[in-house]
């Protein structure tokens, strides 16, 4: 399923040059702003290492900044990508409860419950 739903997101996302899990960093950065890399991980639910190669490659990009160490934050570059992917992610989002439908997307959210308790 995670194979599934990363394909469908890869379609709409590749134009941007910014991979699932760094897109999901660029979205919690533009609503928390000024993370430690503790938090942003513990939010994001990633490991360590997973967290600081993805942070390597959107600050090199330009999008995330940690010139306020230990704070990473998100730069005017990176606010504006996240506004543009922003429609794209909505189609993706919308494919992948089209193809869920009803049943799969009650199956999800009790799947999701059980996981996160």
């Amino acid at each position: 399923m995670s194979r599934v739903t990363a394909n469908i997101f890869r379609k709409y996302l590749s134009p941007f040059g910014v991979t699932n899990s760094q897109l999901t960093l660029l979205f919690i950065l533009a609503k928390r702003d000024g993370l430690s890399q503790k938090q942003l991980s513990e939010i994001a639910v990633l490991e360590k290492s997973s967290l600081h190669r993805n942070l390597i490659r959107l600050v090199d990009a330009g999008l995330v900044a940690k010139e306020a160490f230990p704070l990473i934050k998100i730069t005017d570059e990176g606010k504006s990508l996240v506004n543009e992917v922003i429609p794209e992610w909505r189609k993706a989002m919308d494919e992948i409860k089209s193809k869920l439908e009803g049943e799969g997307l009650l199956a999800l959210d009790t799947l999701t419950d059980k996981l996160l308790s």
